[in-house]
């Protein structure tokens, strides 16, 4: 595989939700605006897309393990491929993942400058997308999710351009920590204050981080991850 740049359209799921999850890649250049790649779609404009969610990576580091888990388990084959455009990502690439990306790791792509915003949150779309119903829980615990990126300088990107690091994050607080401190840990008052404190981290996680500091209680899951009350 190759470093790819994706974007989709609203279509219907089989499980009945629309979504724009179904990514494939461009064939040419596209501007890459403060709301992510022209003429890519979200059909759920409050949990997708906007100015702190602009773009969706997802490393290609991670097809290889969803392939080996579907045949370990012996499932079904999934409805869905396991390739680039799979996650409903705009970027796939190899040498970029959870461990070694930060918030606030600042990459240039083509002419537009773009920034580490905060972890995917995966729901239950995914579930619809790979025919599996545990898989949004599997992404989250797995920490196998990919980042959310703002824009901070639009520009032109082109099918073949890639990802280049122009400024890492002082705070070193990389994607995988940032996730398990919000989902896959118990309470930890001096990590969550550390995200609710994080310049770079979006507004929304910062709040999760301080609704869960000032509560003692984490976040509600069931309805984000499997569409449920």
């Amino acid at each position: 595989m190759s470093n790819l740049i994706l974007s989709g359209s609203i279509a219907a799921l089989d499980g009945g939700s629309d979504s724009a999850i179904d990514k494939h890649p461009i064939s040419a250049p596209h501007l890459c605006t403060r709301l992510g790649l022209e003429g890519d779609q979200q059909a759920d404009r409050r949990h997708h897309g906007g100015s702190e969610r602009a773009l969706h990576y997802y490393p290609q580091e991670h097809y290889p393990y969803w392939e080996t888990f579907w045949y370990a388990m012996q499932l079904t084959d999934s409805p869905t491929p396991f390739v680039p455009g799979a996650f409903g990502e705009n970027l796939s690439d190899q040498g970029w993942t959870e461990e070694t990306v930060h918030i606030g790791d600042r990459f240039r792509l083509g002419q537009a400058i773009v920034e580490v915003s905060q972890p995917r949150s995966p729901c239950f779309k995914l579930n619809q997308r790979f025919g599996y119903p545990q898989m949004s829980l599997l992404v989250q615990v797995s920490g196998r999710g990919g980042w959310l990126m703002r824009v901070l300088q639009e520009g032109e990107v082109a099918p073949d351009d890639r990802l280049e690091l122009e400024q890492a994050s002082a705070r070193a607080l990389s994607v995988r920590r940032c996730l398990d401190i919000l989902y896959n840990r118990p309470f930890e008052r001096e990590s969550l204050q550390l995200l609710a404190a994080h310049e770079a981290l979006s507004p929304g996680w910062r709040q999760h981080a301080e609704n869960w500091l000032g509560s003692g209680a984490p976040d509600r899951w069931r309805r984000r991850l499997f569409n449920l009350p």
